[in-house]
């Protein structure tokens, strides 16, 4: 079943997104609004911290728009330069990993979390919760829970509408793009 998008609040935002004129926060609150209606009515929903599911199975190198990469661009500048330097070899490593799925550099390997939760992209805000299922772009895990019956009354999100919102905020361009970009501008 889908639903478009929802409104409600977002917790734990950066200060800068808490701006209601932003339409990147906007569009976070509408999200955080689906998640927590799921989460509220489904209190064992697989997506959580710990599972990495999705992190560990991505098809592509995630795309993020200017104002996506402006926000992880800001979660990443707290990190330690050591950390930073190995954030950098993973992004590097996946530039040129040519097999598919692809590992987000930015999971913790050791957790299972996000080192850039609250700075994450929308692609990680909405996977599990939302769904594209001519692109493949769900979780399987969550599909074999509905498919078994299980999940049967969930309202989906329907991503087609993250996607036209998104495409308003610029064009995309890839995770490894954006990064090269920033650490070449920063070691000047």
């Amino acid at each position: 079943m889908f639903d478009p998008v929802g409104v409600g609040t977002q917790v734990g935002a950066p200060a800068r997104l808490c701006n209601t004129e932003n339409p990147l926060a906007l569009l976070h609150t509408d999200i955080e609004a689906r998640v927590q209606a799921i989460r509220e009515h489904r209190p064992e929903w697989l997506c959580g911290k710990g599972c990495s599911s999705c992190c560990r199975r991505l098809a592509e190198i995630p795309q993020l728009t200017a104002a996506e990469w402006a926000l992880l661009r800001e979660g990443l500048a707290v990190f330690p330069p050591e950390q930073l330097r190995a954030i950098s070899r993973g992004v590097a490593a996946l530039a040129h990993q040519q097999s598919r799925p692809v590992t987000c550099p930015l999971l913790d390997q050791t957790t299972n979390a996000c080192l850039v939760y609250t700075h994450r992209p929308v692609a990680c805000r909405t996977y599990g919760f939302y769904v594209q299922r001519e692109l493949g772009l769900y979780c399987h895990d969550i599909e074999s829970l509905v498919a078994d019956g299980a999940l049967a009354d969930v309202l989906w999100g329907n991503h087609d509408a993250i996607d036209r919102r998104l495409a308003d905020l610029g064009q995309a361009r890839a995770l490894t793009e954006w990064f090269d970009d920033w650490m070449i501008n920063t070691q000047r």
